[in-house]
C-alpha cells in the first residue's frame, strides 16, 4: 500500500509523543462513574435484591453470636432463665443457618457479577467495534485490551466481593451500635468519640489511593501496548535479534507498575493502620471503663462480655471499612476509563444492516483533507473528478501524494474538511454508513486475514452465504484449486493474519472475499506488486473476473498493469497534475506519468 495511508499512522505516533496533540483536561473522579457502571446491575436486580435478603440474613446471624454467648456467661454464673444446654443448642441452629445464608448470598452475589461484568466487556467491546478511526490512530490496541482485561477486572472483584463486604460492614456498625447503646449508652458515646478521626482520614488518604490507582491501571496498559506490539512483529524482532530489546521494554513498564502499586499500597496500609489503631484503641479506652463499672455492680459480666464482643465486631467493620473503600477509590478509575469509551460517539448507529444497492457515477467536487490528528498538514487540495458507473480509473502517482487517502475518504474513514463525494447525485453522508459501505469491496495490497478457516474468511465477505458460493467465489478467485490441495479444505487454519498461506494466495483468498460480497464499486489497491510471476497471473486474472460490470478504482504501483483502464489520474502533492488513458499520458512531454512509466521500464 502506498504511503500516503501512512501519514495516519505517523500522525498518530506524533500524537502519542505529545507533538500535536493536546491533552484533555483531567476528569474529576466521583461515585458516579462507578454508579453509571452499576447501571449494568439493573437487568438482574431480582437476583440482586435476593443476595441483598442473604446478606442481610447471614449478617443478622453473625451478630446473634455475641449476644448469645454474652447470656452463656451470665448462664454460667448462675444468672438467666436459661440452661446451658439449651444456650448450646440454639448457637449450633445459628451455625448452621449462618453457612446457609452464607453461601446463597455468595452464588447470588456471583451470578449477577458474572453477567454484569460479560454485559460490560460486550458493551465496551460493542462501542470500540463501531468508532471510527480517528479514535484508534489515537491510541494503541495494547491500551484499548488493558481497558477491557484489567480495568473490568477491576470492577468485577468490585461488584463480587467489596459491594457485598461494604454492605455487610454497614449493617455490622448499624446493628452493632444499636446493640451496644442499649447495653451501655455512656460507653457506646465514649467509643463513637473516634469515628470523626477515621471519617477525616478516609477523606485524606482517599484522594491519593485513588489518583496512584489510576496511574497503576495506565501503567500496566502501557505494559500490555508493548506486549501486543512485539508479539504482533514477532518475526521483526527476531529477524532483528531485539529480544533484549523487546525484554528490556518490558522489564522498564512492568518497574513503574511495581512503582506506582507499592506506592498506592503504602498510602492505603497507612490509612487502614491509622485508622485500625484509632477503633482499637478506642476499645482499650471502652475495656477500662468498662471494667470499672463492672467493679462498681452498675454492668454484670456477661453485659461487658456483650459489650466488648460487639465492639471488637464494630472495630473490625470499621477497619474493613477502610480497606474496602481503598479499593472502591480504585473501581472509580477503572471505571472512568469504561465510561470515557462508552460515552465515545459510535460510528455505526444501526445494529442490523438493510442491503441497499447504491448506483450511479462517483463525482468528488473541490475536495481538500486533513488528518484529524495532524490538521496542520493539508493531504489533498481541490481533488475534483468523475467516475462513470462501470468505468475502470487509476490513481497513480508517487508515495505519499495521496492516492490512499482518496479511496479512504470515499470509505468514509474520515469526514471532509471541504468539499464533496457524491455517488448518482447523493452525497455519501447522506447513507447509513453499514448499508453504504455493504456497497463497496476492497482487495489491499497488504491482506489481513483473521486466525480461522478458509471459508470463514472468504465468509467475511458475506456471512449468510451458503457452501455451494464460497466455493463458487473461490472457483472464480483462481483459489479453489490449492484449497482443495490441502487435506482440511476449506477448514484449514490460515494462523494469525494468514501467516500459514504464501501472499498469492492470501491475495486470492481475498479476492473470493470481495467477489462473495459482490459490490457495486471496488478498490484495488495493487495486489501483484510483490508476487511471483505465476502468482500474479493468477491473481490477475481474478481481478479481471472480479472487475467485470462494477465500478473500479485502482490504486497503481507497477504502472504495467493499468494500460487498459478507462482514465487515470496523476496524484502529486495532494492535487490532481495530470488525466487521461495511458496512452494519452505516455505522449505528454515531461509528463510526471511518462516520466514514472520510464523508470519503471529501466528499473525493470
Amino acid at each position: 500500500m502506498d504511503t500516503d495511508s501512512s501519514t495516519t499512522s505517523s500522525s498518530s505516533q506524533a500524537s502519542q509523543n505529545g507533538e500535536v496533540q493536546q491533552k484533555e483536561p483531567p476528569k474529576t473522579h466521583s461515585f458516579w462513574e462507578l454508579w453509571k457502571i452499576f447501571g449494568y446491575i439493573l437487568p438482574y436486580k431480582g437476583v440482586f435484591a435476593l443476595g441483598l435478603v442473604f446478606l442481610f440474613l447471614s449478617t443478622a446471624t453473625a451478630l446473634i453470636f455475641p449476644y448469645i454467648a454474652s447470656v452463656l456467661a451470665d448462664v454460667a454464673l448462675g444468672n438467666g432463665q436459661w440452661s446451658i444446654n439449651q444456650v448450646g443448642f440454639f448457637l449450633l441452629i445459628i451455625l448452621v443457618l449462618q453457612g446457609i445464608f452464607s453461601y446463597a448470598r455468595i452464588w447470588t452475589f456471583a451470578y449477577v457479577t458474572e453477567n454484569a461484568i460479560a454485559d460490560i466487556r460486550k458493551a465496551v467491546y460493542n462501542r470500540l467495534i463501531k468508532l471510527d478511526l480517528a479514535f484508534f490512530e489515537q491510541r494503541r490496541v495494547g491500551e484499548l485490551t488493558s481497558r477491557i482485561a484489567a480495568d473490568v477486572t477491576q470492577l468485577q472483584s468490585t461488584f463480587s466481593i467489596h459491594i457485598a463486604e461494604f454492605l455487610r460492614q454497614i449493617a455490622t456498625l448499624v446493628i452493632g451500635i444499636a446493640i451496644i447503646a442499649y447495653t451501655s449508652v455512656k460507653l457506646t458515646l465514649l467509643m463513637l468519640a473516634t469515628f470523626p478521626i477515621g471519617i477525616l482520614a478516609a477523606m485524606y488518604f482517599g484522594r491519593y489511593i485513588r489518583r496512584l490507582s489510576k496511574s497503576t491501571q495506565d501503567a500496566l496498559a502501557e505494559s500490555n501496548v508493548v506486549v501486543e506490539e512485539t508479539l504482533q512483529s514477532i518475526q521483526m524482532v527476531k529477524a532483528f535479534t531485539n529480544e533484549w530489546l523487546e525484554t528490556a521494554r518490558y522489564d522498564k513498564t512492568m518497574e513503574r507498575v511495581v512503582k506506582l502499586a507499592l506506592k498506592a499500597a503504602k498510602y492505603r496500609g497507612a490509612f487502614v493502620s491509622f485508622l485500625i489503631s484509632a477503633v482499637f484503641g478506642g476499645i482499650i479506652i471502652v475495656l477500662w471503663q468498662g471494667a470499672q463499672y463492672v467493679a462498681a455492680g452498675s454492668m454484670t459480666i456477661g453485659e461487658l462480655i456483650r459489650f466488648i464482643l460487639y465492639t471488637f465486631f464494630i472495630g473490625a467493620a470499621i477497619g474493613g471499612i477502610g480497606d474496602i473503600y481503598s479499593n472502591i477509590q480504585k473501581a472509580i478509575g477503572a471505571s472512568e476509563r469504561i465510561t470515557d469509551i462508552l460515552d465515545e460517539t459510535p460510528e455505526i448507529q444501526s445494529e442490523q444492516l438493510v442491503k441497499q444497492e447504491i448506483k450511479g457515477d462517483i463525482v468528488y467536487q473541490n475536495v481538500h483533507f486533513s488528518y484529524p490528528t495532524r490538521k496542520d498538514v493539508v493531504v489533498l487540495k481541490n481533488i475534483s473528478f468523475h467516475i462513470q458507473k462501470g468505468q475502470k480509473v487509476a490513481l497513480v502517482g508517487a508515495s505519499g501524494a495521496g492516492k490512499s487517502t482518496i479511496v479512504q475518504l470515499l470509505m468514509r474513514f474520515y469526514p471532509l474538511n471541504n468539499g464533496s463525494i457524491t455517488i448518482g447525485n447523493n452525497n455519501i453522508q447522506n447513507y447509513d454508513i453499514s448499508t453504504f459501505r455493504s456497497n463497496i469491496g476492497t482487495v489491499p495490497q497488504e491482506v489481513i486475514l483473521f486466525g480461522g478457516t478458509i471459508q470463514e474468511n472468504i465468509l467475511y465477505g458475506r456471512p449468510d452465504a451458503t457452501t455451494t458460493e464460497v466455493r463458487q467465489a473461490a472457483l472464480k478467485a483462481n483459489a479453489l484449486e490449492f484449497i482443495e490441495s490441502f487435506p482440511q479444505g476449506f477448514d484449514t487454519l490460515v494462523g494469525e493474519r494468514g501467516i500459514k498461506l504464501s501472499g498469492g494466495q492470501r491475495q486470492r483468498i481475498a479476492i473470493a472475499r470481495a467477489i462473495l460480497k459482490d459490490p457495486a464499486i471496488l478498490i484495488l489497491d495493487e495486489a501483484t506488486s510483490s508476487l511471483d510471476a505465476e502468482s500474479e497471473r493468477l491473481v490477475q486474472d481474478a481481478l479481471h473476473k472480479l472487475m467485470k460490470q462494477r465500478t473500479t478504482i485502482i490504486i497503481a504501483h507497477r504502472l504495467a498493469t493499468i494500460r487498459n483502464v478507462d482514465q487515470i489520474y496523476v496524484i502529486d502533492g495532494g492535487q490532481i497534475v495530470e488525466q487521461g488513458t495511458h496512452n494519452e499520458l505516455s505522449d505528454l512531454e515531461d509528463g510526471i506519468y511518462k516520466n514514472l512509466l520510464k523508470l519503471q521500464f529501466e528499473l525493470g
